[in-house]
């Protein structure tokens, strides 16, 4: 029976969050955490890959990982899900994320689009880090490394989005007041960073925390009806010119305020 491989190949000049490694050569590498093994083979972010360890579906050695904390390296045999993990080539692209899409990793359905649709071409497994619903388009990341997608999601990160909202009246000064006022999610008070009114109808709206569906519940506790919701920033990631359904890679110089060696 023929064993399903993930491809190992050099991760390039800005090679993973993994420490002393060196593919090219064959040197043995650094052990390091199994959750950031996996994070960094882009099987997930590393609290999702926590998931998947506790569920029981990762084997070290032919054996079942006890938990995220156990030490492995390049010469281990790591499964999820009876197939082979090794470290791969690190890919990093933006995409304009069309309406209709959706962030997942799995069609539920037939005839569901997909964001990663857009990169079957490519021989890695790729996934979106985070989320937009499926009626907002705008600024959305592809990647295939686990490690950097937790850095670029996990709160103490502390990286702000940006968004246009356009709504379907003029919007006053009460109503940007109700808007930073923010609302309840899941039991707790969530506000955003900042609102600016840029013409009639249009608001630039920048947040923190990235809840779900939270742009769509501010404008919903202010009674403003939504017309179009767009990311525009991640970070210092802005969307720019890039044209609706395009995607590009991220430069070196983009990816330096993120790629960074993880304790």
């Amino acid at each position: 029976m023929n064993k399903k491989v993930f491809k190992t190949k050099n991760s390039g000049p800005l090679l993973s969050c993994l420490g002393k490694i060196d593919v090219l050569y064959g040197v043995r590498m650094t052990k390091v955490r199994l959750n950031k093994f996996l994070a960094s083979a882009g099987v997930a972010s590393r609290r999702k890959c926590d998931e998947i360890i506790f569920s029981g579906s990762v084997t070290v050695n032919g054996r079942v990982a006890e938990g995220p904390f156990v030490l492995v390296d390049s010469q281990d045999k790591v499964k999820v899900g009876g197939t082979y993990v090794h470290i791969t080539k690190k890919v990093y692209f933006m995409v304009h994320k069309p309406i209709g899409y959706l962030c997942s990793s799995e069609k539920k359905f037939p005839g569901t689009k997909l964001v990663i649709d857009l990169f079957a071409h490519l021989p890695y497994r790729v996934f979106t880090v985070g989320r937009l619903d499926k009626e907002t388009s705008g600024l959305i990341l592809v990647t295939n490394d686990g490690e950097f997608a937790n850095k670029i999601i996990h709160p103490s990160s502390g990286i702000t989005k940006e968004y246009l909202l356009k709504v379907g009246r003029d919007v006053s000064a009460k109503d940007l007041e109700k808007l930073m006022g923010g609302t309840l999610i899941d039991g707790r008070h969530v506000a955003p960073a900042s609102v600016t009114k840029i013409r009639r109808g249009t608001l630039k709206i920048v947040v923190r925390e990235g809840k779900k569906h939270e742009i769509r519940l501010f404008a919903e506790a202010a009674s403003l009806p939504i017309l179009e919701l767009k990311r525009i920033r991640i970070g210092s990631l802005v969307l720019g010119g890039l044209r609706y359904g395009e995607y590009r890679e991220l430069t070196d110089s983009e990816l330096a305020t993120y790629i960074q060696s993880s304790p």
